[in-house]
């Protein structure tokens, strides 16, 4: 949850049916899943949750992305394969594919890199993409989903395009937030449309934006004073979306609660000590943020 230190001065915003003309707004309601082919998306739900794509069998994308709560899960470092901790914070699967680049420091362009490299890396899958495709082949049966979704065996680009042709659906609309950008009035309440004028006013906006609000660029990390772990200095700008459902903060999981980081945002990024009463504005507004997937609102999920 990186937010920048220029302060943006953005109209306030009235839905539609106001007397008044609308502003364009900084943030836009996450949109639909994007059409898939249904074959490809059942596929690559079921080898999200396949611990064959590991080197040791043992673990799924789904072990640490858990899709059944927040996308990601409540620990400050999950654990790599051989038990020690990973570097960074889990992010959420949820919205990623509409992030301009996936991962902390934003190193991949596309969810098919970002999938393979999670496959290959030592410290997370532990496996290759070539023992991977080896291992389904020697199973009939998915041999046999993998011809009627892509027309021949398992191989390298049918893999990866089943995972990302998922990861792509992994999106969650119709936050409360959303509904009041689309014009219902009521799905606010007034504390919650003062901590959006807040985070507006105060300069959030300034890097949390978009569609996802945030994951569309990079800032560097303690603009003004010490933040957390002081590497990497540059990171992706985080999505806030689900954000109330997402802890623990920061790329090494160091903020407990959304309300310490927020604290410690408007110090480190903003050079500002805001008040309580701010920083409740401020979590009011975030919590209108989550969104629902397959009908039910995102949750946090129990820690592990």
């Amino acid at each position: 949850m990186l937010v920048g230190a220029a302060a943006a001065q953005v109209p306030d915003w009235r839905p539609a049916g106001s007397a008044q003309t609308a502003a364009p707004e900084p943030i836009t309601p996450i949109p639909p899943p994007p059409a898939a082919d249904p074959l490809k998306l059942s596929l690559g739900e079921r080898l999200f949750g396949d611990a064959r794509l590991s080197g040791d069998g043992k673990r799924a994308c789904s072990s640490c992305h858990d899709v059944r709560s927040n996308g990601a899960g409540r620990n400050r470092h999950d654990a790599a394969p051989d038990g020690s901790e990973l570097s960074f914070n889990t992010p959420t699967v949820f919205n990623s594919a509409l992030s301009f680049r996936l991962n902390w420091e934003g190193n991949f362009r596309t969810v098919e890199a970002q999938v393979q490299a999670s496959l290959e890396s030592p410290r997370i899958m532990a496996s290759s993409i070539d023992d991977v495709v080896t291992r389904l082949n020697a199973d009939r049966e998915t041999v046999s989903e993998f011809e009627q979704a892509y027309g021949g065996k398992p191989d390298r680009a049918s893999l990866l395009d089943a995972v990302a042709t998922y990861e792509r659906s992994l999106l969650t609309p119709d936050s409360r937030f959303d509904r009041w950008l689309g014009g219902d009035g009521t799905a606010l309440s007034l504390a919650e449309r003062n901590g959006y004028r807040l985070f507006k006013s105060l300069g959030c906006v300034s890097c949390h934006q978009g569609v996802n609000v945030g994951g569309n660029l990079f800032e560097r990390l303690g603009v003004f004073h010490p933040l957390a772990s002081p590497k990497p200095e540059i990171l992706r700008v985080p999505s806030l979306r689900n954000v109330a459902t997402t802890a623990p903060y920061f790329h090494d999981g160091s903020a407990p609660t959304l309300v310490e980081a927020v604290r410690r945002m408007g110090i480190a990024q903003l050079n500002r000590t805001l008040s309580e009463q701010q920083i409740e504005g401020i979590v009011a507004f975030l919590s209108t943020l989550t969104g629902t997937y397959r009908g039910d609102p995102v949750v946090a999920t129990a820690a592990r």
